[in-house]
């Protein structure tokens, strides 16, 4: 028995006439005659009571009608479940970030990303960049979104954005007053600063605009999350030089100055494993870039 037998069956018990059944399935009747014989030899049964005038179901036929409705429906939903998985339209994704990411494009991206994959769920992990490699490797997040463009074997990096360095300092600091504030002025500050364990890409970067500008930072403190590192500023205990989006993260007792020399950007990227096909993981990759390049061009208007 094949699926098409099932359909040339409920053609017949739906017309109820052999000629109207052919001309739908766009077949003759002989052929199609020929075929429910063979369906109720296969069966053992009779399925239609034939007269030269009328064709009615029989008991049985009834029955199996009922059934062939079920099994088509069944394989329709077994159709659109596969088509959605390939899709990348449902599944699991876990995503690691940056905890600075959140005040830029990952609550846009979510959003968005929910909106078109409301069957996908998500696990979201706050982690620094290598933690987030590491988590890859193991298989632990699907998709990072990293604060440096890493190069590491087996894995994918593709930049989302670059933004600006900012000075983040106690609101109630001499600099305050100024509407832009020169590194070279910072060489007798305290700093806090991310650690180079964690993010030694984003720390060399903040120690060499420094070096240029004849200095080497005073490190007060480190401190692993950049909210944690304004937190520490807000309380007096130094300075910091931060990723512009931090300003959206509003904090009592901190004032954000921009820096007077022009300085390198620091950039979020996309990170994932080189050789994962999955759907899921696609499609987030896809809806990331759209909605950073829609961001990015509102910000150029």
């Amino acid at each position: 028995m094949e699926l098409r037998h099932l359909h040339y069956f409920i053609a017949v018990a739906e017309e109820l006439h052999f000629s109207r059944a052919a001309e739908r399935l766009h077949i003759s009747q002989p052929p199609l005659s020929q075929q429910i014989r063979g369906l109720e030899d296969e069966l053992g049964v009779k399925l239609f009571e034939r007269t030269k005038r009328q064709v009615h179901l029989t008991e049985v036929g009834k029955v199996f009608l009922e059934r062939s409705y079920l099994v088509l429906a069944q394989l329709d939903q077994a159709i659109e479940a596969t088509q959605q998985i390939g899709r990348g339209e449902v599944g699991r994704l876990a995503i690691g970030f940056v905890g600075s990411a959140t005040y830029t494009v990952l609550p846009d991206i979510l959003n968005v990303f929910r909106e078109q994959f409301p069957a996908v769920e998500l696990r979201l992990h706050e982690l620094t960049t290598q933690e987030q490699i590491q988590a890859l490797h193991h298989k632990q997040v699907d998709v990072g979104i990293v604060r440096s463009a890493i190069i590491e074997p087996g894995l994918r990096v593709e930049c989302i954005l670059q933004e600006s360095l900012v000075l983040a300092l106690p609101e109630t600091h001499p600099f305050s007053a100024q509407t832009k504030v020169s590194l070279s002025a910072l060489a007798d500050e305290l700093f806090i600063l991310f650690p180079a364990k964690m993010g030694p890409v984003f720390y060399e970067q903040i120690i060499s605009i420094c070096q240029q500008a004849g200095f080497r930072p005073k490190v007060a403190q480190e401190a692993v999350q950049m909210q944690t590192i304004i937190g520490l500023v807000a309380a007096g205990l130094g300075i910091a030089i931060v990723p512009a989006s931090l300003q959206n993260f509003h904090r009592s007792g901190v004032i954000y100055r921009p820096l007077q020399e022009q300085t390198p950007k620091t950039g979020l990227y996309l990170a994932w494993r080189q050789h994962d096909s999955s759907p899921v993981i696609r499609a987030f990759l896809s809806l990331a870039r759209k909605t950073t390049q829609l961001e990015s061009n509102r910000d150029d208007t």
